[in-house]
């Protein structure tokens, strides 16, 4: 049993708001005794709970892996198709059903209430954990569907330790208490450096849970809870109207619309003013993370570039959509990249992109598949490429999701307006530089049928639209199409570029240098500084043959059946089971 409890968490660096620590027992004399017993005591257990990396994401879980990232999502390529969109897929390869930070919170559930500490203190702390235990229930819901519900800690010859899994619904109210509890005792005051958990941090969690449980229970009819979808949208809205009605947060805007947007990722200190919770990293502590290395290597990272579809979504700066705009689908880079909303710049490498030498750096074909490289989390510094020293905090929650949350949840129920628009979706807008950037009278045909062809509802279309480029990188993606019913998107082609032609030299930043040419072999006499991109009429072709979008491994099959909206449960867990945790349907073989 535990002696000497979880403190660990004494090593977490002040980063996380630590206080004063000192006048505690040394490590070795911790017991439950002396950490129930003081506030303090509480405060350093629930510390513990920011780094279960299962629950509190990491850095590199929001931009690096499958399922976690936008790596598995129709909004990007990559230089190998996730092995889960491949019919090999098996329940042998699955992972991810553990439950050890789960016990870690149930413990102090069950040991925290101590009379003497304040309530209000006992209350706050107690909050905190059932977040952190709605949190890790969310992430396994997600991904396994039904799970089994455990409010209490399990030794090794505890019963229940492997028993069925538990209905869905039953699992999902009792998230919904949790949040309710948390978001009801959680203190309010905001923590001024962006690592701590407040009231509207749990208000904005809240809404980002009953949102995906919601629209789950909408658009999966065979989870029979449709008739309850309602009831979850409503938390959501009301969840998310708090966090608004509250005025803490804003829309970081200082009117710079060509850098506000990236400010956000690529600052060592989160914006307050915006960014709600964050993983946070500094240069001073060493603290480092790899994301200059991940999105700029041809070797480490997947190599993720966007894709022409998703590139196509984002409006005109005069509030128009591109894709009305005549001759669209065959304009080249530099030309498709003009007056368009100035979050695109600040996403993507474009012609004004410079590294902090001042020196333009154009789409680096060494990396992109696609054409579109992201610079959303990569710092200017080019010394910092090769290396994992990245120090740029990365956003968890931020304020602009919570407008997002709010305007689908409303848009779902039936009541989204003008008014609605305004003080959500248009201040996202204007903050690219759109400058009309009121609610479109008419729908988007190209977005409804290129991505949604069976929704109707104009609001909600827009309001995707919003929500895949404002949030773009930040690891939804894949489980909102899971929550759409849309994964059928995941089989889409991975589409780049428009190239006119094949062996000539294209400059995409108008420096008077020529960036790549698109090539069926190397040529014998290259051009110093040019990237000779292979179409080998395989991995790599031309939608036209000698010319046309870019696709990238169209050779390669991609599959996603029903069975995929729910991850397998792992074999051997079944096994250990007595196989009284069943495999989600579809999911052989059953038993080794």
């Amino acid at each position: 049993m535990m002696k000497k409890i979880y403190m660990l968490f004494l090593l977490l660096p002040c980063l996380w708001g630590c206080k004063k620590i000192f006048d505690l027992k040394p490590v070795d004399k911790m017991t439950p005794e002396t950490v129930f017993n003081t506030e303090k005591g509480l405060e350093l257990y629930t510390n513990s709970f920011y780094n279960a990396s299962q629950i509190f994401p990491q850095a590199d879980q929001i931009y690096k892996h499958d399922f976690t990232s936008d790596n598995l999502s129709d909004l990007g390529a990559v230089n190998n198709v996730s092995t889960y969109l491949q019919s090999g897929f098996d329940s042998n390869q699955a992972s991810g059903w553990d439950w050890g930070p789960l016990r870690n919170i149930n413990y102090f559930l069950e040991n925290y209430n101590n009379p003497s500490i304040s309530q209000e203190a006992r209350n706050h702390y107690g909050g905190l954990a059932r977040l952190f235990r709605a949190w890790f229930y969310y992430n396994m819901v997600k991904k396994f569907g039904d799970v089994p519900w455990y409010s209490k800690t399990l030794s090794d010859t505890d019963p229940d330790l492997y028993k069925a899994r538990d209905p869905r619904k039953l699992v999902m109210d009792s998230v919904l208490a949790d949040l309710n509890f948390a978001c009801t005792n959680i203190r309010v005051a905001k923590n001024t450096s962006s690592s701590r958990i407040t009231r509207n941090v749990a208000l904005a969690l809240k809404s980002r849970i009953c949102l995906f449980e919601g629209t789950m229970r909408r658009y999966h009819p065979q989870l029979q809870l449709s008739s309850t979808a309602n009831d979850f949208l409503r938390e959501a809205a009301d969840a998310a109207d708090k966090v608004m009605i509250s005025g803490m947060y804003k829309v970081y805007n200082t009117n710079n619309p060509a850098k506000d947007y990236r400010t956000l990722f690529v600052s060592e200190n989160p914006v307050t003013d915006e960014v709600m919770l964050a993983v946070v990293y500094n240069n001073t502590l060493r603290r480092w993370h790899s994301s200059n290395w991940w999105f700029t290597s041809a070797t480490y990272g997947s190599r993720w570039s966007l894709t022409k579809d998703f590139i196509n979504s984002y409006q005109m700066l005069n509030g128009g959509r591109f894709t009305e705009q005549p001759g669209y689908a065959t304009m080249n880079f530099m030309q498709e990249t003009q007056n368009r909303d100035r979050r695109l710049e600040q996403t993507i490498r474009m012609g004004n992109y410079a590294r902090s030498n001042g020196t333009l750096a154009a789409t680096d074909f060494g990396y992109s598949y696609t054409g579109y490289q992201p610079i959303k989390y990569t710092l200017d510094d080019s010394g910092l490429d090769g290396k994992a020293e990245s120090y740029n905090s990365i956003p968890v929650i931020r304020y602009a999701e919570v407008l997002l949350n709010y305007a689908e949840a409303k848009a779902e129920l039936g009541e989204f307006t003008s008014a609605e628009w305004d003080k959500s979706i248009r201040l996202l807008r204007q903050r690219g530089g759109i400058t009309n950037a009121v609610m479109p009278a008419s729908m988007d045909t190209y977005y409804q049928q290129e991505f949604f062809p069976g929704i109707t509802n104009s609001a909600i279309i827009e309001i995707r639209k919003e929500r895949a480029i404002e949030l773009v990188a930040e690891g939804f993606r894949y489980y909102d199409l899971i929550r759409w019913k849309a994964g059928n998107l995941l089989q889409k082609p991975f589409k780049g570029m428009y190239v006119p032609a094949m062996n000539t030299t294209m400059d995409l930043n108008s420096d008077g240098k020529p960036d790549v040419s698109f090539v069926t072999a190397r040529p014998s006499n290259p051009v110093s500084g040019v990237v000779y991109y292979i179409i080998n009429g395989g991995s790599s072709q031309l939608t036209e043959g000698t010319k046309g979008n870019l696709l990238w491994l169209s050779n390669v099959t991609k599959v996603f059946d029903e069975r995929r909206y729910f991850y397998p449960i792992p074999l051997d867990q079944v096994v250990l089971s007595g196989e009284n945790v069943k495999q989600n349907p579809g999911w052989l073989p059953l038993t080794p």
